[in-house]
């Protein structure tokens, strides 16, 4: 109670201290209705140092602050070259783990067998095809080579991994020595190749991961969950109260502790906003755009911007100390898109103490809080406890999951007994607000089922290897037993275009979903995407779009990051306490286009300002009751009426990218017909089955 009372207190001083509102024009009753007491916020050109107890550098008006920022939970204070924008490191002193040996070689014995295992690859992708042979099959059997090196060799690996990605082209977002050498990620894939299924499913994927086109990319192929008990044929159905509460909706801040003002903001390569070291001749670099105090649409958020939102909410969305929202979810990535080399734990661990420490100031009650892709090191992977039975593999990012929920229990948003389930659970947790016992949120890590994370092919063929599923299946049936209503809080959509949650996995997470909605399953939440968008999950997987079929939405907030080309933006709802119904959505932004003249010669910074009203604009669309909730057959027939009204659509696309005027448009049919096939698809097979190509605005 001691952090909530500090928060509150924090918020009262603050807020009103530094708002300069602006008051919304006179409206009809049937106009559009505000939450807040204001339509518009103008944010102060001037950062509040209150927020953070002293400082590195003090915050000012061509620089970014750097906080001190001491950790309850390690017991340390983060020094102040962990985030010095003029000192980005190129390697990382983060432990490298490595599986056992299979047997005690040499270093030059275990040079030679890398050598070799090149040499043979090499040839398997260089020899002509006979023999029936094709490049999955030269793929899995370079694999089989690899397994080998991993078991024997695993120290000298990732020296073989980097050749190969220069001589085979590997996927990669940087150099092949900073994505798989051995201080990045090469000690990762020594793990994968260790422990992989090469000749089967894990393969094909692993395949597909490294070099696009090499296999193809696997389709489902569906395991049946099982669930303790069959779905009732007389579920207990909730009623609602006719109260609402207000809840907030944060995702994708990626915070930039090495946001550089002034630097390049217009790059042609990650990350833009960042201090490059003048040329060795003494020239000025020319800059297209100066990096401005509030950010730029190609970086992550800096101090700044991350302050300016949150000061915003309090006066948008009319929640404040004394009138806090009953929670707010956080549907992950915390921090920045740090190449691999440049995101320590250490740096991790300082974001996420950061980024929590500003939600307090102006947050008041207990934020939930999913992982992203992006908030582990390295980025995008985690590892299930089973790829060694729980051992020194499977808890290899445990300091990760410790750290977050110490901090969540310091913060008093969760008790110990949730801590510990968080700390054991790969930050995974179910939890009751204190005044809402009949709902549960249920938050998940998504990572354990991304296409991205390469862990998470290790046993392809069986979907639930991390047992994830399996505990959101027993916190369902906890639920159902209970009669208590139920929230999803993770960062990877299953659904959508289709291109982030593996298969087997999102039509596994389908079936928990179609067996447990819509009487426990209230509603489902994600980030990732940075847009504003949903997907809707029907009964039988899919098959039979109807609204009478509508089962649960998934709402995608959309991202206080304006990376890439997007506005910033976030979301609060309007919620039945009864059934834990969605009553409306409003969301809000600010134009980042906009930042290049700030601050303002009156002092003044960014505004952010109410976007739409979901029932508003929607609603009137489809004749909705003023009454009904914004349930999954609203949204089914909002759909419907974009099929005949293409204007929606249109309208959908502005909104997807927080009124950007950078964003996609959306005017053909192609198009138009794609992002309803992508609203209908819960699951990645749904979402493949639509029109490629439509799915971002970015």
């Amino acid at each position: 109670m001691v952090g909530f009372f500090r928060c509150s207190m924090m918020a009262m001083a603050i807020v009103p201290a530094f708002a300069h509102p602006k008051q919304p024009p006179a409206h009809h009753e049937d106009d559009v209705s505000y939450p807040g007491s204001v339509s518009v916020f103008t944010v102060p050109g001037t950062f509040p140092a209150s927020v953070f107890s002293s400082y590195y550098v003090k915050p000012g008006p061509t620089n970014q602050p750097q906080p001190i920022l001491y950790d309850p939970v390690l017991n340390v204070t983060f020094p102040f070259n962990l985030t010095d924008p003029r000192n980005v490191p190129d390697s990382s002193d983060d432990p490298v783990i490595l599986p056992q040996a299979a047997a005690n070689l040499s270093d030059a014995t275990g040079e030679a067998i890398v050598s070799a295992a090149v040499s043979e690859v090499l040839r398997l992708f260089e020899s002509n095809n006979t023999g029936g042979s094709d490049t999955c099959s030269k793929c899995t059997a370079a694999l089989a080579v690899g397994k080998m090196v991993a078991k024997l060799a695993p120290t000298h690996f990732p020296t073989g991994m980097v050749q190969l990605c220069q001589k085979l082209k590997f996927s990669t977002y940087s150099s092949c020595e900073l994505t798989y050498g051995h201080n990045a990620s090469g000690a990762s894939w020594t793990q994968i190749l260790a422990y992989a299924d090469v000749a089967g499913l894990d393969g094909q994927y692993i395949c597909s991961y490294l070099r696009k086109g090499t296999c193809p990319y696997p389709t489902v192929t569906s395991v049946k969950a099982k669930f303790p008990k069959p779905k009732p044929k007389k579920p207990v159905v909730p009623r609602r109260s006719g109260k609402t509460v207000k809840i907030l909706h944060l995702s994708d801040l990626h915070l930039d502790p090495r946001y550089s003002t002034g630097s390049e903001a217009n790059c042609t390569s990650y990350m833009c906003c960042r201090y490059s070291e003048p040329p060795a001749n003494g020239s000025v670099p020319k800059i297209s755009v100066s990096a401005p105090l509030f950010g730029y649409y190609k970086c992550d958020s800096p101090f700044y911007l991350a302050v300016a939102a949150l000061q915003s909410i309090g006066p948008l969305t009319g929640t404040s100390a004394k009138n806090p929202p009953a929670f707010t979810l956080y549907t992950g990535d915390m921090i920045a898109h740090d190449d691999e080399v440049q995101a320590s734990r250490a740096y991790i661990e300082a974001s996420e103490l950061a980024i929590w420490e500003m939600f307090r100031a102006y947050i008041s009650g207990p934020i939930y809080t999913a992982l992203g892709n992006h908030d582990t090191a390295p980025a995008d992977y985690e590892t299930p406890y089973a790829i060694d039975n729980n051992g020194t593999l499977g808890q290899q990012f445990s300091w990760n999951y410790e750290h977050v929920s110490g901090l969540w229990q310091h913060y008093d948003w969760i008790s110990p007994n949730v801590a510990h389930q968080a700390a054991t659970h790969y930050a995974s947790y179910a939890v009751s607000p204190r005044q809402h016992k009949n709902l549960k949120v249920i938050t998940l890590n998504s990572d354990l089922y991304y296409q991205h994370n390469p862990f998470a092919l290790l046993n392809a063929s069986n979907p639930d290897f991390s047992g994830m599923w399996s505990f959101l299946i027993d916190e369902l049936q906890s639920a159902e037993d209970k009669h208590q209503r139920v929230w999803i809080n993770a960062h990877i959509p299953t659904g959508w275009d289709g291109g982030s949650a593996l298969p087997n996995s999102a039509d596994y997470f389908y079936q928990i979903v179609e067996r447990y909605s819509p009487d426990v399953i209230a509603n489902i939440f994600f980030g990732h995407s940075h847009e504003d968008q949903f997907s809707l999950y029907y009964r039988g997987n899919g098959t039979a779009q109807t609204s009478d079929n509508a089962l649960v939405t998934g709402w995608m907030g959309p991202s206080l990051t304006p990376l890439q080309n997007l506005n910033s933006g976030y979301r609060m709802y309007e919620v039945d306490t009864g059934t834990w119904e969605v009553m409306d959505a409003y969301t809000f932004f600010s134009d980042v286009g906009t930042y290049t003249s700030l601050p303002s010669k009156e002092g003044q910074g960014p505004v952010y300002e109410f976007e739409y009203s979901t029932r508003d604009v929607y609603g009137s669309a489809i004749n909705w009751p003023k009454t009904a909730p914004l349930n999954a057959t609203f949204w089914h027939e909002v759909t419907e009426a974009m099929e005949k009204n293409t204007t929606l659509v249109e309208l959908f696309t502005k909104y997807q990218g927080k009124s950007s005027a950078k964003s996609k448009k959306c005017e053909t049919e192609e198009c138009r017909k794609a992002k309803i096939c992508y609203m209908r698809s819960g699951s990645t097979a749904l979402g493949k089955q639509c029109k490629s190509g439509y799915g971002s605005v970015q």
